[in-house]
């Protein structure tokens, strides 16, 4: 049996952090920015995490980690 290969495009964009939980960047911070405010672009700078556990677990299987 083959080994299974990790997707290179989620490993760029998705972290594990050390509580386990899956991190990824906020959406909405690459065009089209002069028409959000300096407080909303501050916040979108800032990552969000990944919220069901079936998403959770499908992206593990994707980064192998």
């Amino acid at each position: 049996m083959p080994k299974m290969k990790s997707n290179s495009g989620a490993k760029k964009r998705f972290r594990i952090t050390a509580n386990g939980k899956i991190k990824r960047a906020q959406q909405g911070k690459n065009h089209i920015l002069n028409k959000k405010d300096r407080k909303r672009k501050d916040r979108l700078r800032k990552g969000a995490y990944m919220g069901s556990a079936k998403q959770n677990s499908t992206l593990r299987t994707m980064i192998q980690k």
